[in-house]
């Protein structure tokens, strides 16, 4: 396994690879840039795939260099020290006693599972069980080499999705790789061996664009749905509140004296639990709309339920059952594009910012710690919802120095 490093007193690059269980590194004169970490890397690739193919010669390499007159050649190093099967796995650990891939990955599922969600839990699970053991299982966690991975990716990036006409998408892709990345780093700190994930980045992810509501069609929305779901829509367009905030929202969280709605609980594949972040945790605040739909609900489901929206038995909704039964034929029906209900969330937020409301409220009311987000994702609706040309500073020197305010020339007039 070979990486590129930088020393820290003089920020030059050098290689750190391994031959065997040797340890090598070579200085070079080449400042830290990605430019040059390019040209290195394509060093790497070359010196990696020789040294699995026992052709590597140090001298071609890193001619003059000290370590190239005392190199052994690296075929008898690999007879000694390697089974014929390590051999062709060689790379960072080879050589070393580490347990196979099936044992570790038990032991690293059995100590993190801890700390995951159910539904989380069940997708790591899953992807253990289903693509990385048949891959990886019988291999010892040290002999699993980077070209191993990139095979594997590769791979992957050929397999059906789940619905079985597109292929595996780059986060699909992403979110797989995530444990093994997990399982061969804890690996290689328990075992001192060199990761082989250095140096392999994740598949890029094309950013995916917010589609919220304009005003008109959330109208026709709350006033189109069947009565049993008009006041559900009614917060979650006015809340942007979470799929999960909502169906987990229970009556002891609504405070209508304060007129705060205590988002504490989540309800996350039929499992009841806590929020997203200690961001999520949050108080929000019920406009007049929102209030009024929350005490009409309470006349049907207070009695029944601890939540807020329930099914007949008092159960928490389901999303996909909402989604199929509810959302979508209501979308088809009033020909409207469509989309995920999370989208009523982002309609919340591109409402609060075209009605000129402060961006730090917006964040809280939708549990992001910082109003980057906010800004990033959503300010170019707001000039599809309100007018943002100036002329508000024009009403604000007027009221202040005096002057009559000019009127701005609507563009494309």
């Amino acid at each position: 396994m070979a990486s590129i490093r930088v020393r820290p007193d003089t920020g030059l690059l050098f290689f750190d690879f391994r031959v065997g269980n040797r340890r090598f590194r070579e200085q070079t004169r080449l400042r830290d840039t990605p430019a040059n970490r390019k040209v290195m890397g394509k060093v790497c690739d070359r010196l990696e795939e020789q040294i699995a193919l026992g052709t590597f010669n140090y001298s071609e390499f890193f001619p003059g260099s000290k370590n190239a007159a005392k190199f052994d050649p690296v075929e008898p190093l690999v007879q000694e020290t390697l089974s014929a099967q390590a051999a062709s796995n060689l790379g960072a650990g080879a050589g070393k006693a580490t347990p196979l891939f099936k044992e570790f990955a038990e032991i690293w599922y059995a100590e993190k599972s801890v700390e995951w969600r159910t539904s989380h839990k069940k997708t790591v699970r899953d992807d253990i069980d289903k693509r990385l053991i048949p891959r990886f299982g019988d291999m010892m966690v040290g002999n699993i080499t980077k070209a191993d991975i990139l095979a594997f990716r590769a791979d992957l990036a050929k397999a059906p999705a789940r619905n079985k006409t597109n292929l595996l998408s780059n986060p699909r892709i992403n979110k797989i790789l995530n444990p093994l990345r997990q399982i061969l780093c804890e690996a290689a700190d328990r075992f001192d061996f060199r990761t082989p994930f250095d140096n392999i980045k994740q598949l890029r992810v094309k950013r995916t664009d917010v589609e919220p509501f304009s005003l008109d069609e959330v109208k026709k929305i709350i006033d189109t749905v069947r009565a049993d779901f008009k006041h559900y829509f009614t917060v979650r367009f006015f809340t942007g509140m979470r799929t999960g905030e909502v169906h987990g929202l229970k009556w002891k969280y609504v405070d209508f004296d304060r007129r705060l709605i205590l988002v504490r609980e989540t309800v996350v594949a039929g499992e009841e639990t806590d929020t997203k972040t200690m961001y999520s945790q949050r108080d929000i605040q019920m406009s007049q709309l929102v209030f009024d739909a929350l005490k009409e609900q309470e006349k049907s489901t207070r009695q029944i339920s601890p939540f807020v929206f329930c099914n007949r038995e008092g159960l928490p909704l389901d999303y996909k059952n909402i989604n199929n039964r509810v959302w979508k034929p209501l979308l088809r029906h009033l020909g409207l594009k469509v989309r995920r209900p999370y989208q009523c969330r982002h309609t919340a937020a591109t409402l609060w910012l075209g009605a000129g409301e402060n961006p730090e409220w917006i964040a809280r009311q939708l549990g992001h710690a910082t109003t980057e987000m906010l800004f990033r994702v959503y300010s170019r609706y707001v000039p599809n919802l309100t007018r943002r040309d100036g002329s508000a500073f024009e009403r604000l020197l007027a009221a202040n120095l005096g002057h009559t305010p000019n009127p701005i020339p609507v563009q494309g007039a």
